[in-house]
């Protein structure tokens, strides 16, 4: 028993011994031989005839990306380089030996007689460079030129007709308004075997439009039927055009080298697989040449509220509440919806009276950019704030577009606001009315009556008169009377003028007193965080301030008067801006969400320009 195991176990380690030497073997098998690179071409090619450069680099494999081609002068490349490597193992007499290749080779065709000369390539192994030898190319014509079917060359070209490859920039219309969207799809429409590549792109710049690029699909290919020839068609590019002005336009042209794949039998068999063909790569320049647009001009006679929008649009519009406070802000909200030329929609006119101010228009929008057009919306928000108080009926916007579908223009309209200002009850300031002076609260003072009476036709009869009235006992009397009432009318008016100036004086040496209370009561609020309160308080004893120290009532307080008011008092031009634009931060502050001001900052200014201006205003 114990020595049939051994037997075993001496054939086991035989084998493996055996087995281990093979793999050492093949393991220490290596490539013998020094590196080369060398150049394999036939020496005598017939005009018109392809053939093949091969470039093999024996024993090493190349760095990467080191090869340099050769100039090719006087040859066509018609395919090229494909890479391809190889490997053999020799056994001779036990001696095991190895050699490996790597190839690139070109597929080229000489369109012309004489001499040609393949020029030296390079290529690198380990940092060390190789070079092959210039060699010459005897080319010489062929003795069956008048025969393209017997000239493989010929037959490559011949293989792709003229119009196997097209280029097309097509328009979804051939005639527009100007401002209305037209879409244009750049296509290549194809019968050969296959597209390799697109090159030397060329795109026109799209003079007298605005473009928009549209994105393209991935799968955007189809069949089309052109001249009773089936293609197949790709979308390239696509954009939408806004034409910015009238008259016949031209887009120029778009340019591009195809790299088309054409399929030549080369007349070798293959017992696996049959008669075998040779794929080569075709160039082929294209170009769409002029495409022309008609632009209508849009009609004559448009409203004065159109600025250029062109399409189909709806408008919405939100008012504020009727009643409000005088001092306080509101917003008028207008949404213009629809598709068209939207990117360039201006927000409408709103015209209000002038004691409201109304601060900067805010935008927003949301636009979506399909193949059918532009579409979405933009919303427009007026902030504003009303001084005096009354009844006002406010008009809403006017929008007028025109629509290319029934080539008129349409006119939306929002909707009217109906105001009912009420005096601000948080506001202490108390304007003072001159006496025998009615100040209305409308803006607008309506003529009663008639300008022009009846005139009596027919004639005129005079009476004689005995005695003349003038240098009469009446006329002595009536005259002494007026000479009383003017003297009593001066005197009871300059009393009253006297009063008046007190008043004003009074009004005068008081703002600061109470400017100084309210930002007492400005500085409780900004130590409590209470910004809302804070910065109307100082908004109020700024208003309050300005209206009594130069004596202007709150309702006609406007910054440029104030400004205009306190340069004539002596208060520099920075100075004034500055005391305005303190107000414009307050009131931006309180009614604007996106405000961010510091309530210290502008506590500390508002007081600093107030002492200003005592210093220099004296009375």
């Amino acid at each position: 028993m114990i020595s049939n195991n051994m037997k075993f176990l001496g054939r086991y380690l035989h084998k493996t011994i055996l087995l281990v030497g093979l793999l050492l073997s093949a393991a220490v098998a290596k490539a013998d031989g020094d590196v080369t690179f060398e150049v394999s071409v036939p020496r005598m090619i017939t005009q018109g005839e392809y053939f093949n450069v091969s470039f093999t680099l024996t024993n090493a494999t190349p760095d990467e990306g080191s090869f340099e081609a050769p100039s090719f002068e006087g040859l066509d490349i018609l395919a090229g380089p494909t890479e391809s490597t190889g490997s053999q193992l020799y056994i001779m007499n036990g001696v095991r030996s190895q050699t490996s290749t790597y190839t690139l080779t070109y597929a080229v065709i000489a369109n012309t007689t004489g001499n040609v000369t393949i020029g030296s390539a390079k290529v690198k192994v380990d940092g060390k460079s190789y070079t092959t030898k210039a060699t010459p190319i005897e080319v010489v014509a062929s003795q069956q030129s008048d025969n393209a079917t017997n000239n493989h060359g010929s037959s490559v070209q011949k293989q792709l007709a003229q119009d196997d490859i097209l280029l097309r920039l097509n328009l979804s219309r051939s005639s527009v308004y100007n401002g209305e969207p037209v879409r244009a799809t750049l296509m290549l429409y194809t019968r050969a075997e296959g597209i390799a590549g697109l090159e030397n792109f060329k795109l026109p710049s799209f003079d007298g439009f605005w473009s928009q690029e549209l994105q393209v699909s991935a799968n955007n290919n189809s069949r089309v039927n052109i001249n009773d020839k089936v293609y197949d068609a790709y979308v390239l590019k696509d954009y939408l055009l806004y034409p910015q002005k009238a008259g016949e336009l031209s887009i120029e042209p778009t340019t591009l080298t195809a790299i088309a794949q054409v399929v030549v039998q080369n007349g070798r068999y293959d017992p696996f697989f049959g008669r075998s063909a040779d794929v080569y790569n075709v160039q082929r320049n294209l170009s769409t040449g002029v495409v022309k647009l008609t632009v209508k001009p849009l009609p004559e006679g448009a409203p004065a509220t159109f600025n250029g929008a062109v399409g189909e649009f709806t408008l919405s519009s939100e008012v504020p509440q009727e009643d409000l406070e005088a001092n306080s802000s509101a917003t008028y909200v207008v949404k213009i919806s629809g598709s068209g030329n939207i990117n360039f929609l201006q927000e409408p006119t709103l015209t209000l009276p002038s004691s409201f101010e109304l601060y900067d228009v805010r935008k927003s929008e949301k636009i979506n950019t399909t193949s059918s057009g532009i579409s979405g919306y933009k919303q427009f928000e007026y902030p504003f704030i009303m001084r005096s108080e009354g009844e006002y009926k406010i008009d809403g916007v006017e929008f007028t577009y025109f629509n290319p579908k029934t080539a008129q223009y349409i006119t939306l309209r929002g909707k009217p606001m109906s105001l009912n200002i009420q005096p601000d009850k948080s506001s202490a300031i108390t304007v003072a009315t001159p006496v025998g002076r009615t100040i209305p609260s409308q803006e607008d003072v309506a003529q009663l009556g008639e300008d022009i009476r009846f005139i009596k036709l027919g004639e005129t009869q005079f009476s004689v008169v005995a005695a003349p009235f003038m240098m009469s006992d009446m006329y002595y009397a009536i005259l002494a009377a007026i000479v009383v009432l003017v003297a009593a009318a001066y005197f009871i008016l300059s009393r009253r003028i006297k009063r008046s100036k007190n008043a004003v004086l009074m009004r005068n040496r008081r703002a600061n007193k109470v400017a100084v209370q309210r930002f007492q009561v400005a500085s409780r609020y900004m130590r409590g965080q209470n910004s809302r309160d804070f910065f109307s308080e100082m908004s109020r004893a700024l208003w309050g301030y300005i209206s009594d120290k130069l004596n202007i009532p709150v309702a006609n307080l406007a910054k440029e008067n104030i400004r205009t008011e306190l340069r004539s008092r002596g208060v520099s031009e920075q100075q004034a801006q500055a005391f305005t634009d303190i107000i414009t931060r307050c009131e931006e502050a309180q009614y604007s969400p996106l405000g961010s001001v510091d309530m210290n900052e502008l506590y500390t200014d508002g007081v600093n320009i107030i002492s200003h201006i005592e210093s220099v205003i004296k009375k």
